[in-house]
């Protein structure tokens, strides 16, 4: 199972960690299959550090109305370009936001403290030329 993240900028087609994170990955999954993804933006950019969506107020404080639980145990837990990592307010307070490593250089620190759930295989270029504001929507495919 991947899936396309659909940007203003280019398609960003994503594997998953299904082993490392089921539970994250199932949660992602179910939203975007859901529709709840659709028309949202990316209301976070920081240049050479993350780009982050997934908040349906667009400010950052919003989610599906439940938490899940950190999933920080597997062998894919580090922030490497092109990661996909949930986005929390503390340990066990994900939901939808999610964000994308811009590259390495100011991430180690989030290794084993934000649940690494997939990394973009194809694409890598437009997570640079994402800007805050712009739209998304993420496709499943089985």
């Amino acid at each position: 199972m991947h899936a396309i993240i659909h940007t203003e900028k280019g398609n960003l087609k994503v594997e998953f960690f299904e082993k490392d994170a089921p539970n994250t990955v199932a949660n992602f999954v179910k939203l975007a299959k859901d529709g709840f993804y659709e028309g949202l933006t990316f209301h976070r950019v920081i240049p050479d550090f993350v780009v982050q969506g997934g908040c349906p107020q667009g400010s950052g404080v919003g989610g599906p109305g439940y938490q899940i639980d950190c999933e920080i145990d597997g062998d894919n837990q580090h922030h490497d370009t092109g990661v996909l990592s949930m986005a929390h307010a503390g340990r066990n307070t994900g939901g939808s936001q999610f964000f994308i490593v811009h590259s390495r250089t100011n991430t180690s620190h989030l290794d084993r403290n934000h649940t690494c759930f997939g990394k973009v295989v194809e694409g890598l270029d437009a997570i640079n030329e994402i800007s805050q504001g712009d739209t998304f929507s993420v496709e499943v495919i089985d």
